[in-house]
């Protein structure tokens, strides 16, 4: 594990490096929750599967034992530092996450020069809201992006887009069939990322 400094305090990276990394998977968590949730694990899995070396950044707030998280802004800020510090050797970088960390990720590819963008749980809105729609954040993705989603999330379903492939798979937000999203995304960076 990493202690890597951010403008808005101490983060961590838990790191899980392949033996020949071919590139890295580095995701961040919900708003909520942590790195241990069942599709963080699923995702870290098939990342490692992929010959990917796979970083899980704990946000600031998190680390200081805060559940509440931090503004947009301060979590793309720390995010971009933590990614920036990595040991990344130049390899190709797939950024994602959970929910709030997919949100993140997907404001933030491009300043972390992401080949890729992994979403799980993308928070389209917030339910029975689907007039507060975040889905400028995925439409301003160049980069081939997937969105794994709960077929019943009350959080919506993002629609399929000319760089964005949706996987729907059982359940709700929480995702917790940790082998469905090895599955899903395993596929997809075989087809999409490392092929």
């Amino acid at each position: 594990m990493l202690e890597l400094d951010t403008p808005h305090g101490p983060a961590r990276a838990h790191l899980r490096e392949a033996e020949s990394p071919r590139g890295w998977l580095v995701l961040g968590h919900g708003a909520g929750g942590g790195v241990e949730s069942p599709d963080l694990k699923g995702a870290t899995q098939a990342g490692l599967d992929a010959s990917l070396s796979v970083a899980l950044v704990e946000q600031p707030y998190r680390v200081a034992g805060r559940r509440s998280p931090a503004p947009a802004a301060q979590l793309d800020a720390s995010w971009v530092a933590v990614v920036e510090q990595l040991p990344l050797a130049g390899l190709p970088l797939v950024v994602g996450g959970r929910s709030s960390g997919a949100r993140v990720a997907c404001r933030t590819a491009a300043a972390t020069g992401a080949v890729a963008v992994l979403c799980l749980a993308f928070p389209l809105h917030l339910p029975g809201r689907p007039e507060k729609s975040r889905l400028d954040e995925l439409d301003a993705v160049t980069v081939p992006t997937l969105v794994v989603q709960g077929e019943r999330d009350p959080f919506g379903l993002p629609p399929a887009g000319a760089n964005r492939t949706v996987v729907t798979i059982p359940g709700s937000h929480s995702l917790r069939s940790p082998i469905n999203v090895t599955t899903a995304v395993s596929e997809w960076l075989a087809a999409t990322v490392i092929a």
